[in-house]
């Protein structure tokens, strides 16, 4: 059997380029397609204008009553009135007081004779440690001047024994430590200007309180004359162990 297609020719060969081309080709036609434009078309009459009647507003003529300007202002003349004068003004006169060296001075000389000066007492503080004649504290008036500063140091201690409280409240806070407590013998022979200082105020209160309590001593002397003596004392806070 003999076949009926030329064996020289193949179709397919080129089939992809042709089937580019008209894809290409479809495309282009769509897409003219698509942006085509229509428009509408009106009757326009080409030997007929019309034209519309134009307004115009007529604006009313206002008349205001405007009031005229302020007169200019007038010029103040000045008049003056001389007075005569009827009554006779007394001057006076302002005399200097500088004084020159001719002037006598006529003023009461003070002499020194005349001028009394008393005697004017100062406070003075000597210290415990270097004062001649300590203060007595009562019950060492009778002791050697010698022994003493041992019987005030042995007085002052047994005082504070014998008024020594410990607080309850640091008792209970566990508050221990030394307070040093520094005042003052007058010249009377009295305990003033109190001061404390201590690891708290519960302890620097009772330590003030005994010291507020000391008696009233004889006071100290520095060449024969009462002075004020500072003193200091510590008092020591400790609980007992259980």
């Amino acid at each position: 059997m003999i076949p009926k297609k030329n064996p020289d020719l193949e179709v397919g060969r080129n089939s992809s380029l042709y089937f580019a081309i008209g894809l290409n080709v479809m495309l282009f036609l769509s897409w003219q397609a698509i942006e085509y434009k229509t428009y509408e078309k009106e009757d326009v009459s080409i030997d007929i204008v019309m034209l519309e009647e134009e307004y115009v507003e007529e604006i009313p003529l206002v008349s205001m009553n405007t009031p005229p300007p302020p007169p200019p202002p007038v010029a103040m003349q000045e008049s003056v009135q001389i007075i005569e004068d009827t009554e006779d003004i007394e001057e006076t006169v302002f005399e200097s007081t500088e004084t020159s060296q001719e002037d006598l001075i006529t003023d009461n000389v003070i002499r020194v004779e005349d001028v009394n000066v008393g005697d004017m007492e100062e406070d003075v503080e000597v210290p415990f440690a270097i004062i001649e004649d300590v203060p007595l504290f009562p019950g060492c008036e009778n002791v050697k001047k010698s022994e003493r500063r041992t019987c005030f140091q042995k007085m002052m201690n047994a005082h504070v024994v014998k008024h020594f409280k410990y607080p309850e409240i640091a008792l209970d806070m566990e508050i221990k430590g030394r307070v040093f407590v520094i005042f003052v013998i007058d010249p009377d022979g009295r305990i003033t200007k109190i001061r404390t200082r201590g690891p708290d105020k519960i302890l620097e209160d009772e330590a003030q309180r005994i010291v507020s309590l000391l008696p009233k001593m004889t006071p100290g002397k520095q060449r024969g004359k009462p002075v004020s003596v500072p003193f200091s004392l510590p008092i020591n806070f400790v609980m007992a162990e259980q």
